[in-house]
């Protein structure tokens, strides 16, 4: 990326200049305590704390930058003033104090809305009430380097504190920030990243991006992938409508945008509007045909729609682009066991196994496909594989499969523990062996009690335990 203001007056707007020099010449004639308030970008902000040492000779400047929220102030300054004095404070980071305590829901966050908040960050409380001993004990001008939703927060819930301002001003942005800017928040996109990310953390981004597209000057392209950015934030959160809103603002100003289509698809998908995320996802692999994780999210959307078939064929285009895709070869395992295509299954499943021998839920739907076979011995110990692995972690996709109480035993995408000791104490009972059914039995219902006494009372894999005394004993209250 290049580089830019390498000389930043040169770079301003005749009208940015105009408000820069009205701030510099108020701080040179100020004596003494004041409140200043200058409306700008992160960027903005560097480079006025940059520039202003230069442009203020004469007076003594510090920068506190706050990375987190703070509920005191008053300490920081009092903090940094013994070390030395200084006339002119130049604050960075006050929002993160104000996005931690923001509990409306993130698609509804916009500038000026504030009638409907139950709190006051204790920041503002903290403001309000110790202005006084600010005046009192420091000497010096503050100035706020903020962004306009912080601004618009401090008039709204902290008045006190505000009108005691010397002076607000706004250094209008420049296209050349604008894209700096963009640039920076597109090219630090990573939806695994968001999902990381604090609720504060995400409305931070969120409205970096809602002040660049309140911009005028960004190319379709730039303001495409900042919607996409904005819908990719807003799905990490869950707000599946507000980034169905923002994807589609995507696809409206980049039509052939194949993440874009994919990402709506998995938003609708989570809304349970399968239909509609199916024919997103198709329009995501008409524009890039290679697109294996929109191939695989399509199959997945069919099987909730019970159009196995046609899943199947997708999964095994997902494969085809990627052969060592684990989890669509797990998936399409899953397919054909529901397809009772038990075989075809197991080879599926040890392809899945062949790339991740620990992926513990194949272990498991293998064992269901061996068992519905009636390989009861090579079932159980596909179980006990299970059993020696951790549950995987549970998908953010769509979870397919179930076990039923039937003859023909269901797949289930992540099973726990006491599923697995269900279906071996199934197994061992077909073998005869009573003991070990038993035993295994008692393991499935010492952890969930009514959910497999109830199944166990009316599955066909135990009827020939129905006249035993402790399995009635077991399935009627247990042992």
């Amino acid at each position: 990326m290049k580089h830019i203001f390498s000389d930043w007056d040169e770079d301003l707007p005749p009208e940015a200049n105009e408000d820069y020099d009205n701030l510099i010449r108020s701080l040179e004639r100020k004596t003494g305590f004041g409140l200043y308030f200058v409306q700008c970008t992160p960027a903005e902000a560097d480079q006025v704390i940059g520039r202003m040492p230069q442009d203020l000779p004469r007076k003594k400047i510090a920068v506190l930058r706050l990375v987190g929220p703070i509920d005191n102030l008053y300490q920081r300054v009092h903090e940094i003033y013994q070390q030395r004095q200084f006339e002119v404070l130049l604050i960075t980071g006050l929002e993160y104090s104000l996005y931690k305590y923001e509990k409306r829901k993130f698609g509804e966050i916009t500038e000026g809305q504030f009638s409907n908040l139950s709190s006051v960050p204790p920041i503002l409380n903290h403001l309000n009430q110790q202005r006084e001993r600010f005046r009192d004990d420091f000497p010096v001008a503050f100035v706020f380097l903020l962004r306009s939703f912080s601004i618009n927060y401090l008039i709204h819930r902290s008045p006190d504190f505000f009108d005691w301002r010397s002076a607000v001003y706004e250094l209008p942005t420049i296209p050349e920030v604008v894209e700096e800017e963009a640039f920076r928040l597109i090219q630090e996109g990573d939806y695994g990243e968001y999902l990381k990310l604090a609720n504060e953390q995400k409305i931070e981004k969120i409205l970096e991006i809602q002040d660049l597209l309140a911009e005028k000057y960004e190319s379709a392209a730039i303001r495409g992938s900042l919607q996409f950015e904005l819908g990719s934030l807003l799905h990490s959160a869950q707000e599946y409508e507000s980034a169905l809103a923002a994807y589609d603002e995507s696809i409206n100003i980049l039509p052939e945008y194949p993440e874009a289509w994919y990402r709506r698809g998995n938003a609708l998908g989570s809304l349970e509007l399968h239909p509609e995320a199916l024919a997103s996802f198709e329009q995501a692999v008409r524009i890039q045909p290679n697109y294996y994780q929109a191939w695989y999210n399509r199959s997945i959307t069919l099987y909730k729609l019970k159009r196995y078939t046609e899943a199947l064929a997708s999964f095994e285009q997902a494969i085809k682009i990627k052969p060592d895709y684990a989890q669509a070869w797990f998936k399409r395992g899953v397919t054909l066991n529901d397809l009772q295509r038990y075989s075809e299954a197991i080879t599926s499943f040890d392809q899945a196994l062949k790339i991740k021998p620990d992926f513990q839920p194949v272990w498991y739907n293998r064992g269901v496909a061996l068992m519905n076979l009636q390989r009861y011995s090579e079932a159980i110990a596909s179980f006990n594989q299970a059993l020696q692995l951790q549950p995987y972690p549970p998908s953010r996709g769509i979870i397919i499969g179930d076990l039923s109480p039937n003859s023909v035993k269901k797949p289930v995408t992540k099973p726990d523990f006491d599923i697995i000791w269900y279906s071996k104490a199934c197994c061992y009972a077909q073998q005869g062996d009573t003991d070990q059914a038993l035993a295994n039995l008692r393991q499935a219902i010492a952890q969930q009690p009514e959910k497999y006494r109830e199944m166990a009372k009316i599955d066909p894999y135990f009827d020939s335990l129905r006249e035993d005394v402790y399995f009635q004993s077991l399935v009627r209250e247990g042992c």
